[in-house]
């Protein structure tokens, strides 16, 4: 099965016509080639920038000199109206400081404490789609991802469900914030002094305002908790009384706001995403969805999930496929020379993990949705090299072990309750705003499942 995947550009542009292809959307906005280059480079008036799918070159910028390829002061521009300080866009001592702290929460070890705010997220999203769908109707799955995927987010980090009044109001405030902003605004392309102001659409601040408002309330409610002694075992107070083994310090009201919205972002927006995606390749793939359903027809206890291994198998391949957060950009410290190119000090390099996932030659048919090449012996190379969802080197995102315990299982509880299908003339378009995806969302057939075990077997 070949699930839908951008059309891209023509290999030449204008520089005019690139920036409002970028603005449109980063995905369609670059040329084929890419797919099979090692590196490209891409020149404007106002700075350099290089495209490193280079597996070497990867390993050299993400984890054997990470401090010498910090993330791009561009990459801040278009998200500090949201994200302040928080530890996606930080640097050096600062980054250090609140990896430090935020670390031990999601240590492997205290994952399993998350499990059963995972499993109760996953009931309720199952609950809220078979009363939905009665006998079965088109849903739009995206929307239904979103939900869970906040509800998951708030459960394991406040321990409050969505329904909560303050949780609702970020989950919506959220959405249309991702709607609102793209990866990159116009200063990632413009070096800009720091004391030139930046320019952010008007509605983009307004709701990166409100969510900070919304989510500071969340944070001073558990301080008080804290306090009185009365706090929940959840990651909101496992991070928040935990100090920097270092500094003895632990994070402000203010540097909480900052974090909890990254994990939100992160936890919630990507999730969301790649939910979505593994519900339409299943949609796509019926063979594959029946296996799942087969597989959870069992499952009984959250901490089962590790026993989940073709809906992992098809959560790794969505990742692939649709890797939620397709490009990262980190800049050079000095000059450098990669496969003989000289790269000047400030250049901006672009790590795409949309590119190299699905790169011609380092993938056997690599637009393909093939949940089995992840036990094959020939994606061994390629998953270690090429395959990096959650980043990689010490900037990997903290939450991926979260990510994999959470994506299969939300997958698993939704499939064996619910059969869903493609729904004729509505293939969904993959776009980047904030995370990959739908243009106009991800709309499926979808029926109550009367027997996993039943179905698989015909």
């Amino acid at each position: 099965m070949i699930p839908p995947k951008p059309i891209s550009r023509p290999d030449r542009v204008s520089l005019l016509r690139y920036l409002k292809l970028f603005r449109q959307d980063i995905l369609s906005a670059q040329p084929e080639r890419l797919y099979g280059a090692w590196m490209a480079e891409f020149r404007t008036p106002f700075f350099r920038s290089y495209l490193a799918n280079d597996p070497g070159l990867v390993q050299t910028i993400l984890r054997d000199r990470p401090r010498d390829f910090p993330k791009s002061d561009r990459i801040r521009e278009g998200l500090r109206p949201l994200l302040g300080q928080s530890v996606f866009l930080t640097n050096g001592p600062v980054w250090d400081h609140q990896r430090r702290i935020i670390d031990p929460a999601f240590e492997r070890g205290r994952l399993t404490q998350s499990l059963p705010a995972m499993w109760d997220a996953g009931q309720a999203m199952v609950a809220r789609v078979l009363d939905q769908i009665g006998q079965g109707t088109e849903i739009e799955i995206e929307e239904i991802a979103s939900h869970a995927a906040a509800d998951v987010i708030f459960r394991t980090l406040f321990s409050i469900p969505i329904e909560d009044a303050i949780a609702s109001a970020v989950f919506h405030e959220f959405r249309a914030y991702q709607r609102s902003q793209p990866i990159l605004n116009l200063a990632a392309f413009v070096p800009l002094p720091r004391w030139f102001p930046r320019f952010h659409r008007p509605e983009t601040k307004r709701a990166a305002k409100r969510i900070r408002t919304l989510i500071m309330q969340l944070v001073d409610q558990r301080r008080e908790a804290i306090a009185n002694g009365t706090a929940p075992d959840d990651l909101a107070t496992r991070i928040m009384t935990t100090p920097d083994p270092e500094t003895d310090q632990c994070f402000t009201a203010a540097e909480m706001v900052d974090q909890v919205t990254i994990f939100f972002l992160a936890g919630h927006e990507t999730s969301a995403s790649a939910l979505g995606w593994a519900l339409y390749c299943c949609a796509a793939a019926p063979d594959w969805q029946d296996r799942i359903a087969q597989e959870a027809a069992a499952l009984t206890d959250p901490k089962e999930v590790k026993r989940l291994t073709i809906s992992r198998d098809v959560f790794r391949e969505t990742l692939r496929l649709y890797p939620p957060v397709p490009m990262m950009v980190r800049e050079t410290t000095r000059p450098e020379t990669f496969r003989k190119r000289a790269i000047p000090k400030a250049a901006q390099l672009v790590l795409s993990p949309w590119h190299l996932h699905r790169h011609t030659k380092l993938w056997n048919d690599p637009d393909a949705f093939d949940p089995s090449r992840w036990q094959s012996d020939d994606t061994r190379q390629s998953a270690r090299d090429a395959y990096m969802p959650f980043s990689a080197g010490p900037r990997v995102c903290p939450g991926a072990g979260f990510a994999m315990a959470e994506g299969p299982l939300l997958l698993s509880l939704l499939l064996r309750a619910v059969e869903v299908a493609p729904v004729p003339g509505k293939t969904p378009q993959p776009v980047a705003h904030l995370t990959v995806r739908a243009r106009d969302g991800i709309w499926l057939r979808a029926q109550p499942r009367r027997s996993p075990a039943t179905d698989s077997n015909g």
